[in-house]
């Protein structure tokens, strides 16, 4: 028992588990090449910036320009129909109900589950972790207890979040501040 004990990870550990190629690069002293890339849990989906998917964002002389993209059009960077399009399908569906109600309960979820015939793996161990992981939802849990048979209820609440945006709009911001400052220095 005490060595089945010794070879589990809590999973705290599992968490701060760091990846493989940095593991081995510590045990060699020598750098080492990842050999899967940036997991697709980790990473959104960007057309080329002419891509006939994409909308035009900018004017031929780099100025934005004034069309704002749909909730169809955002998903496609998190859930590309071209991969992914069975989750897009349903986050774009689940998108449209928060947008509409503002917050759901646990009750509103399950009920969007079972009338849209959404698989609940894919549901809640894909689309939603993922939608909450980027910051386009804030899942948040209460606890209750109750009273006659003293057992715990974690009833869920999910509402919209900016996080999403405030991200992308600092990392534009940020390049768009170092492209001036480059351009400025050079005249």
């Amino acid at each position: 028992m005490a060595d089945e004990k010794e070879g589990m990870k809590t999973g705290e550990e599992l968490l701060d588990d760091e990846p493989e190629a940095e593991k081995e690069e510590q045990k060699n002293g020598k750098p080492s090449i990842a050999s899967r890339g940036i997991p697709s849990k980790d990473s959104l989906y960007l057309p080329p910036h002419n891509s006939p998917e994409l909308r035009a964002f900018q004017d031929a002389g780099e100025g934005l320009t004034r069309n704002i993209w749909n909730l169809e059009e955002i998903m496609n960077f998190v859930f590309p129909k071209k991969y992914q399009h069975k989750y897009n399908e349903i986050a774009v569906l689940f998108l449209k109900l928060a947008l509409e109600k503002g917050t759901l309960s646990g009750e509103d979820i399950g009920h969007f589950v079972s009338q849209n015939g959404i698989s609940k793996a894919t549901f809640y161990n894909r689309v939603l972790p993922r939608l909450k992981r980027i910051g386009m939802l804030k899942v948040e849990r209460q606890t209750i207890i109750a009273l006659e048979s003293k057992r715990k209820f974690r009833p869920m609440t999910i509402s919209l979040s900016k996080t999403f945006g405030n991200y992308l709009m600092k990392i534009g911001d940020s390049w768009l501040a170092l492209v001036d400052d480059a351009r400025s220095k050079r005249k």
